[in-house]
């Protein structure tokens, strides 16, 4: 395979487990081939983890945050005909570079001219300049502070709005719309903080870009539980609604 996330199983897979249709990914039954795949990808997890910055929680020798992720796995059918599958993460992990087995992230950094690295510096500029004004205490330093926090959230919303413009997805037909028109068509609202990072649109994505066929999908958490315990190591959950369910319902095309 030429696609360097095409991950083939390393066992033969029953034919019967083979799915005729994409499950619904917000139900939460979990199709039997997508438990092999989530499987070889954990075996692949325990050996991997412990060289990778991200602090997943099980290592005392890690001082940085500890932050869980939801993985997901798409098995699917290359153009070639191979049985395999596809895996990613939800959010970021710490490490660079990203790790070439999992599908990267739909918004390229690099997109014009890195102007997310670039706007997010300028934002962090205006808040050192912010502190320093407020730490004068004089009249005049405090205006200029709270001019220049009406500054930082226009720029912020405005920074918001370009970076969401940029997370492009494709569905079943080939017809491609940006994270502001799907939140806007589904249901008039601006997407969600995070909409676009989530596991299951950026395999979604890379399978409709790749030519691959998509065949059953499910997500797990890996790593220390949360606080609240609505997230459990290895456990499987469907995708979430406020972030994905408009994404998946254009992808798919059909109204989740």
């Amino acid at each position: 395979m030429s696609e360097q996330c095409f991950i083939p199983f390393t066992g033969s897979i029953d034919s019967e487990l083979i799915p005729s249709e994409l499950n619904n990914p917000f139900a939460l039954i979990t199709p039997e081939v997508c438990k092999i795949a989530a499987e070889q990808l954990k075996d692949y997890l325990l050996k991997n983890q412990l060289k990778w910055k991200h602090n997943f929680g099980f290592s005392e020798h890690k001082n940085n945050l500890v932050k869980g992720k939801m993985f997901g796995v798409l098995v699917v059918q290359s153009k070639q005909g191979e049985l395999g599958f596809l895996a990613t993460f939800s959010g970021k992990i710490q490490d660079d570079p990203h790790p070439k087995i999992f599908v990267p992230s739909v918004f390229d950094v690099s997109s014009d001219d890195f102007f997310i690295n670039k706007g997010m510096t300028a934002l962090t500029e205006i808040g050192v300049r912010i502190k320093a004004l407020k730490e004068e205490g004089s009249k005049e330093s405090l205006t200029e502070a709270k001019r220049l926090k009406e500054v930082r959230r226009r720029n912020s919303v405005s920074l918001q709005k370009q970076l969401f413009d940029n997370y492009k997805f494709e569905n079943r037909e080939g017809t491609v719309k940006n994270l502001c028109d799907i939140f806007t068509e589904y249901d008039g609202r601006n997407p969600a903080a995070g909409a676009g990072e989530c596991a299951a649109p950026k395999l979604l994505q890379y399978a409709f870009e790749h030519e691959m066929k998509s065949l059953a999908i499910a997500e797990f958490w890996w790593g220390k539980s949360t606080k609240s315990e609505d997230r459990k190591h290895k456990e499987f959950y469907p995708a979430c609604n406020d972030k994905c369910r408009p994404i998946l319902s254009f992808m798919l095309g059909q109204r989740f």
